[in-house]
């Protein structure tokens, strides 16, 4: 017979795993061996007779780099004041507009050196 008392013991809180400041697990030694010979074996060894072929028409629309997201890093930046209130009146966003200027201007200064 099931009382408020039992059902309380049944579903005590109980303390967080703790992961030792890890999120994911090690790669088994299996697999490790397993990409190590991969990375090991010359192109000229590789099987490609699976991979069906394609034509120069399939690759028009493909886009280098399309999912690709830089990382980030969080600092702290003095900006004039009229700058801020230029980028903020252009609307939500604007510290990914900061970068995009950012951006524009060192990709800017890469091709002309």
């Amino acid at each position: 017979m099931m009382t408020e008392k039992n059902i309380s013991v049944l579903f005590q809180h109980d303390e967080q795993v703790k992961l030792r400041g890890r999120c994911m697990n090690k790669i088994p030694e299996s697999i490790r061996k397993e990409l190590a010979l991969l990375a090991a074996k010359p192109e000229n060894k590789i099987d490609f007779s699976d991979i069906p072929a394609t034509s120069k028409e399939e690759w028009q629309g493909a886009v280098r780099g399309k999912f690709y997201r830089p990382l980030k890093k969080q600092l702290t930046v003095r900006i004039d004041a009229d700058v801020v209130e230029w980028l903020k009146s252009q609307g939500d966003g604007y510290q990914s507009r900061m970068n995009c200027i950012l951006r524009g201007a060192m990709l800017s200064k890469i091709q002309s050196e």
